[in-house]
């Protein structure tokens, strides 16, 4: 067997077998012991988090994603032996800070999910608008596809109206986002600064923050009552571990948590392509630009990312996630409106990166 194959497998199997780790150990520690507790281990895999980011930074080797494995059980038996009596009084406080950065981080996150979103739709139909001109074949393709697709958003938005508008607040932020949505797209059909496969994908984000808005949060028993202690029969313990994490893993935090990542990856992705010339052939100018470093960086250090969003996540009451879900909305539409009005008209040259 090819030896670089081997070494691929392991370091992919240990990348996963990381994620999974901290997908269950951080709502582990959270439903069996205390939020402080829960606080003490999201900062521990942080600064863990920080290091190994830092190691790759330096040294770039594979072996790294092996070697940081074991580290996720150690620290999580560093945590419950920490809490196992009454917690040393700087401790206490270490991990009152730490919930207060991340609560204090909790709209720069927002912030970075609607920005990569919209990103990610200008992105999309950029490279639609590319497709398109090709043939007319492609048109008709994309035409179909981007009406399925607001289909699809208002279907989802039908669907998940009766539980997002359940308080006339949410129901007057619903009617407030949409009418926004619709005057936004006809305005920038009008000006010639949009198109219809930027419009479906911003209609479909749209459509999934009102479906988390209404999200049946008592659809799930309480995960501290699903935990009973270790059993002598295996079997049974077993069956209370799988009803453990089926009950323990928020389901709207893990769609939130995999979306807010996908889009932030995929975002990092499109950052180095912005305002890059086409007669820009040196790929050292390319590299250091901030973009190519932002996006290093990012890459380099998305484990963090993935602890402190997947700890804010964790964190919030489902009302408060409610309240954030109408904030990225409203915070996206806005960012979509100033883009429409201070980018330049279809026709200009510099409009392009859209359009043409």
């Amino acid at each position: 067997m090819n030896p670089w194959l081997l070494w691929s497998a392991l370091s992919h199997t240990a990348r996963l077998s990381t994620a999974l780790q901290i997908l269950l150990f951080l709502p582990l520690t959270l439903a069996t012991l205390s939020t402080q507790a829960f606080l003490l281990l999201s900062l521990l895999l942080s600064i863990h988090s920080l290091i190994h980011g830092t190691l790759i930074l330096l040294w770039g080797s594979n072996a790294l994603s092996i070697m940081q494995v074991p580290m996720h059980p150690f620290l999580l038996l560093v945590t419950f032996n920490a809490f196992s009596q009454s917690a040393q009084p700087w401790l206490t406080t270490a991990v009152y800070w730490w919930g207060k950065l991340l609560t204090f981080c909790g709209p720069s996150y927002v912030a970075m999910e609607g920005l990569s979103s919209l990103l990610f739709a200008q992105k999309a139909g950029q490279i639609g608008r590319g497709i398109a001109d090709e043939a007319e074949s492609y048109q008709f393709v994309i035409l179909i596809a981007t009406a399925a697709a607001f289909v699809a958003a208002a279907w989802w938005v039908v669907i998940a109206y009766p539980a997002a508008a359940a308080s006339p607040l949410s129901s007057t932020l619903l009617g407030v986002a949409l009418t926004a949505f619709l005057f936004l797209v006809l305005i920038g059909f009008r000006l010639r600064r949009t198109n219809v496969v930027e419009a479906s994908l911003l209609a479909l984000f749209l459509a999934y923050n009102v479906w988390l808005c209404g999200f049946d949060q008592t659809s799930f028993s309480d995960p501290a009552s699903s935990y009973a202690p270790l059993l002598s029969n295996i079997l049974p313990h077993l069956q209370t571990l799988v009803n453990f994490i089926t009950n323990t893993l928020p389901k709207p935090v893990l769609v939130a948590l995999l979306y807010r990542l996908s889009i932030l990856q995929v975002a990092s992705r499109i950052l180095p392509t912005i305002g890059a010339d086409n007669w820009e052939s040196d790929q050292g100018e390319i590299d250091g630009r901030p973009t190519s470093i932002m996006t290093r960086i990012l890459l380099t250090y998305r484990q963090l990312i993935f602890v402190m969003v997947y700890s804010h996540l964790l964190l919030l009451d489902p009302s408060s996630q409610v309240w954030w879900r109408w904030a990225n909305i409203m915070f996206t539409l806005f960012l979509w409106a100033v883009e429409l009005v201070v980018s330049p008209d279809g026709d200009d040259d510099s409009a392009k990166w859209k359009i043409d």
